[in-house]
């Protein structure tokens, strides 16, 4: 199993408004990279093609996702932080130990957020709670991609 290292960069371009009139606009998107320089490359090279003038990348920084759910359909087009809490029994002691884990859910509104989810973790053997749910602002995710 590959373990994802992924990394929030905020880009400042500027954005062409409908009257015409030019605004600097920082964007976030979520890249997965081996390290900041590798990430900082990558978010460039993925927006260039999209911005008509000045790129920079303003912000890095880790984030901790161990798990993403993506969609296909057209109107996920949010992202949703699922803040996901897992329930195991200690053998020896007897008590419930509580791990949080952070995954990231394609979805379109809060409701479909939880529902994706849910579907996603069908199939894990270990019980688990939703502590929170949250919208992010990243506009995108760029996964890894090998060149064959």
């Amino acid at each position: 199993m590959i373990m994802n290292n992924w990394f929030e960069c905020k880009i400042r371009i500027e954005k062409v408004l409908e009257g015409g009139a030019t605004k600097k606009v920082v964007e976030p998107y979520l890249v997965d990279a081996l390290n900041f320089t590798e990430a900082e490359a990558r978010i460039i090279e993925e927006m260039k093609p999209f911005c008509n003038g000045n790129l920079e990348v303003s912000d890095i920084k880790r984030a901790r996702y161990c798990e993403m759910f993506t969609a296909e359909e057209e109107s996920c087009d949010k992202w949703f932080k699922v803040k996901c809490v897992f329930v195991t029994l200690d053998e020896k002691t007897q008590s419930e130990k509580r791990t949080s884990q952070l995954m990231l859910v394609q979805a379109s509104d809060l409701r479909d957020a939880v529902k994706r989810f849910d579907e996603g973790m069908k199939g894990s053997m270990i019980d688990y709670e939703i502590a929170a749910v949250q919208e992010t602002p990243i506009l995108d995710v760029f996964p890894y991609k090998t060149t064959e």
